[in-house]
Order: C-alpha cells, then structure tokens, then sequence
C-alpha cells in the first residue's frame, strides 16, 4: 500500500481546535478545502510547541526580509477564526512527528504532521536509523498531512492554536499544573488538595 498524503495547498481553512470537556480534551489539526475535510488527533503539547515554533519562523521571516515578505507583524483580527472544529470529526491518525519550514521562493509555511508509529529496535541507535528510514520513505512511509500556508493563514493559525492551548483548565498558581473543578493535589502544598 502506497503512503497516504492529505495535502491542502492554501486551504480555505487550517486550525487547531478541540472536541470534549477541558481536562478530557481531544486536540486537533483540521484542514479544509471545498468538502474535503482532515482531522489529525494530537496532544495539548504538540500544538503549543507548534504555533510557538511557526510564530518564532514568520517572525524570523519577517527580520530577514527587512519587513519586505507578505507576513504580518501580528494575526489580523479580520480574518480571525474562532469557529468550531468541521463536524464531524474523524481521526485519520494521531500525529507523533511534526516539521515546518519556510519556502521562501513561494513565500508560504509548509507544515508537515506525520502518523505516529512504533518501531522494534534493539539499541538507540537502530531506532534513530529506522526512524529516519521511516520517514524519508516517500512510498511507505507513515501517513502525513501537508499543508502549505501563506504568511497571514500561518500568523492567523498560530495565533488561534496558542488561544486554544491556554482555553483549558486554569494553572494552580503554586505549581502552574491545571485545576481540576474538584480540586487539585499540588505537589508544592505536599499532596494536601487545594480548592479551584
């Protein structure tokens, strides 16, 4: 079976959002354009280490060209995303690699999401092998989604994901883990369960 690839060049829409309760949220990637809908499954983490990454990328973009690359200083609030995830949601994997780069001759953001796999391997070094194999394997490789955005859907995206990550459950301001409703046993209070 040859390798799956969602690819949405400048889709009508690329956000990060999330399906369920905060504490029991399912986070997502979505693409979008015309009928076709994407959606790849991946952890709170991931999507907040993304959006910082693409926001620190568009901003280096940004000081190289001297102001001259189509990307905004900021997300314009005009075109701003706050709708819910397509419905319904359907997981076609769960992420466990993710890349971004910038093309600069196209002037667009290229994110790359691929399915997470398991791998035997014997010692640290033969799995770093076998990773790398595994993911150069444009026939075999693990699904992927691929999305190319211009600087203002990538500034718009990131801007939404870094909003999404901080909707949850608020900090415990002595140890910034998330408050439950119920309460919280906070390590720095010595396991004695401090009220939301």
């Amino acid at each position: 079976m040859s390798r799956q690839v969602f690819l949405y060049d400048q889709p009508e829409r690329f956000v990060a959002g999330t399906v369920g309760l905060p504490g029991r949220r399912t986070f997502f990637l979505q693409a979008s354009a015309g009928s076709r809908v994407t959606s790849v499954a991946l952890e709170k983490t991931q999507v907040a280490a993304l959006a910082e990454r693409m926001d620190e990328l568009l901003d280096e973009v940004v000081r190289r060209s001297g102001g001259g690359a189509a990307v905004p200083a900021v997300a314009p609030t005009e075109i701003a995303d706050t709708a819910p995830l397509d419905a319904p949601v359907e997981e076609e994997f769960r992420v466990g690699t993710m890349a971004l780069a910038w093309d600069g001759e196209e002037e667009c953001m290229i994110v790359e999401a691929q399915a997470l796999v398991e791998l035997d391997a014997e010692s640290e070094e033969d799995l770093a092998e076998a990773e790398e194999r595994l993911l150069q394997d444009e026939e075999n490789g693990p699904p992927m989604l691929r999305v190319r955005l211009t600087g203002v859907q990538a500034r718009a995206f990131a801007k939404r994901a870094l909003d999404v990550v901080s909707a949850g459950r608020p900090p415990c301001p002595l140890c910034s883990l998330p408050l439950d409703p119920e309460g919280h046993v906070c390590p720095r209070q010595n396991g004695y369960r401090r009220g939301a």
